[in-house]
This record gives structure tokens, C-alpha cells and sequence, in this order.
């Protein structure tokens, strides 16, 4: 039967891990989930062949072929070899990585835009990724190093609209035990070795000093730190929500007057819907918005990414394309 393998505890723990992050997606709706070929995901596609069928999902997988090295169509392949020996309806798709923010984050946004694409054909509910606790360790300890956010600091969720990752409470060791109850074969990406790369280092140098220094417990401790933050932003945004709703074209003074947590907020989402690029709106920006509301003397220019202007003019902020020097 597909998805059956040895018990092991680790094999129980991925198999309630997907029982749990699924638990809202009906009988009868279909899931898809994102392999690339690791025990990572290669375990999440096993543990949804294991439940999907006893739940009444249609469960669907997608491999991406990033096409970086030498080979990876072989490796696509082998994925979905492995996939279908799972029981599980498998497409495999190659995508054009580009060179935006780095190859980390340029291969990530292509493989979101496939899984996207592919989510919206077969009108799936829910979309799952592999993410492990240490993903998620790695991605605060990240977060902290570069000054970021509180969003940064939250890490990545659980649940975000029809994305879903059931197994950020599990480790790298559990999903490799998984694919051994189950005699797969994970393929080992030589970039999650390669020092050139930041969270590489992170992984292989930062985290086991941090777990020396420390005693241990680094990596579930920063997972539970995202988990805090997350629930703590969840609220800040539901009361930036009603605070907009309730003043939607808010002047200066109606700004100046809330606290900095829900004005910054604001100030973000003003800056969006008034064109700013929200992928490459930061921080440092939003803090130089603050300073048009908090700045008695007023009257300055703040330009934003996405080729936006914000002025202070009398008590409103103003939003306009940033004039061109042509």
C-alpha cells in the first residue's frame, strides 16, 4: 500500500504532523506538495501518500527541476519515480531561475511561481512544503544577524493562506528516518554543503557553536522565539486592520496619534496600495515614512522601491510616481 512503511516513531510523528497541519482541508479536495528530490521532502510526500488516501485527498506532487546543475533532470526524474512508486499523481516541471536577490531567493521564487501555477490547475486547497525546525532555526538566526523585522523574526508560518508547512515541528534526523523506514532514496543537494552560501554557514558552523556554547536546545528554542513572534504579529496586524478600516484615507495627525507598532504597520500598507514594490519595501523605509508623520517640520520627500514617491502636504501623505531625471 502506498505511503506504508516501518512505524517508526518518527514515521508516527510526520504521519500526525500532516494529520494536524491538514486538519481543516476536506475529503475529496486535492493537495498538492513540493518535492525536489531531499528527505525532506521526500518524507512530506510520503506521509501524505500514508494519510491523503485514508483522508480522501487527492494528493499530487511537483517536482521542480531547477535546472542549476549538471544532471537535475535525472534527479527530477528520479523523485518522480520515487513519487509514483507512493501512489501519488506526480507532474515534473523545469523553471528558468532568475538572478533577483541572490540564487537562493531566485530559486525559491521560481519554484513558489511552478508550485503556484500548478496549485491553480488542479484547483488544489492547499499547497504543502517541507520546511523542518531547522529550517526555520536557520531563517531567525538569519533574520537576527541582518537587523530584520519583525515578519523576518516570525520565520516562516505554518499556515499562510493555501500554503501549508506541517512539518516545522520536526528535525532533519526525523525526515531522514522516514525515508529509511520507507527504502527511499533522498538525493543530497551539493549547494546545502556549499560555504558560498550564508545559510550554509549558518548550518554548518553558526548553529553547532551556538548548540556548544549554549548546551544545546538552540534550534527548537529560535523555532519557539518565531513561534512567540508569530502569534504576537498576528495580532498587530488584525488591529492594523480595524484601525484602517476605520480611518481609510488617514491624515497625519490620525497617524501621529496611534502607537508606533500599529502606525509603521500602517504606514507599510499605505506605502503598498500607493504602488511602493512590497517585496523591496524595508524596514529602513518604513522608518523614514515615520519620520514624515513624527517630524513637525514636514514637507520632505521619502522615494520608495517600485518607483514611488511619498510628500507630506498639509496633513495628508501623498504617493505619486517618483518624476523621472529624463
Amino acid at each position: 500500500m502506498a505511503g506504508v512503511g516501518r512505524l517508526e516513531p518518527e514515521v508516527a510523528a510526520g504521519r500526525a504532523a500532516v494529520r494536524d497541519g491538514l486538519a481543516d482541508v476536506a475529503p475529496g479536495a486535492s493537495v498538492l506538495v513540493g518535492v525536489s528530490g531531499g528527505a525532506d521532502s521526500l518524507a512530506l510526500a510520503v506521509c501524505l501518500g500514508f494519510v491523503g488516501p485514508r483522508a480522501g485527498w487527492d494528493v499530487h506532487a511537483l517536482v521542480v527541476d531547477h535546472g542549476l546543475q549538471p544532471g537535475s533532470d535525472d534527479v527530477a526524474e528520479r523523485a518522480a519515480e520515487q513519487c509514483r512508486g507512493l501512489g501519488l499523481t506526480v507532474g515534473v516541471t523545469r523553471v528558468v531561475v532568475g538572478a533577483s536577490g541572490g540564487p537562493e531567493a531566485a530559486a525559491r521564487t521560481a519554484r513558489l511561481a511552478a508550485l503556484r501555477a500548478r496549485a491553480a490547475r488542479l484547483g488544489a486547497a492547499v499547497t504543502c512544503l517541507a520546511h523542518t525546525l531547522d529550517d526555520q532555526a536557520e531563517t531567525v538566526l538569519l533574520a537576527l544577524g541582518r537587523g530584520s523585522g519583525t515578519r523576518a523574526l516570525a520565520g516562516m508560518p505554518a499556515v499562510v493562506n493555501d500554503v501549508r508547512r506541517p512539518f516545522l515541528g520536526l528535525r532533519r534526523t526525523d525526515t531522514a528516518a522516514i525515508c529509511a523506514a520507507h527504502d527511499l532514496e533522498p538525493w543530497a543537494d551539493p549547494h546545502n554543503v556549499d560555504p558560498r552560501y550564508s545559510r550554509v554557514r549558518v548550518r554548518q558552523e553558526v548553529l553547532p557553536l551556538l548548540e556548544d556554547v549554549l548546551a544545546g536546545g538552540v534550534a527548537p528554542a529560535l523555532a519557539r522565539t518565531a513561534e512567540h513572534l508569530g502569534r504576537d504579529l498576528d495580532l498587530l496586524e488584525s488591529l492594523t486592520s480595524g484601525w484602517l478600516d476605520a480611518h481609510p484615507d488617514p491624515t497625519v495627525a490620525d497617524l501621529a496619534t496611534q502607537h508606533p507598532a500599529i502606525r509603521t504597520r500602517a504606514l507599510h500598507r499605505l506605502a503598498v496600495a500607493g504602488g511602493a514594490a512590497p517585496g523591496e519595501l524595508t524596514a529602513a523605509h518604513v522608518a523614514h515614512l515615520d519620520t514624515l508623520v513624527t517630524d513637525p517640520r514636514g514637507g520632505r520627500r521619502i522615494e520608495l522601491p517600485g518607483g514611488v514617491t511619498c510628500v507630506r502636504e498639509a496633513d495628508r501623505l501623498q504617493f505619486a510616481p517618483t518624476p523621472s531625471l529624463a
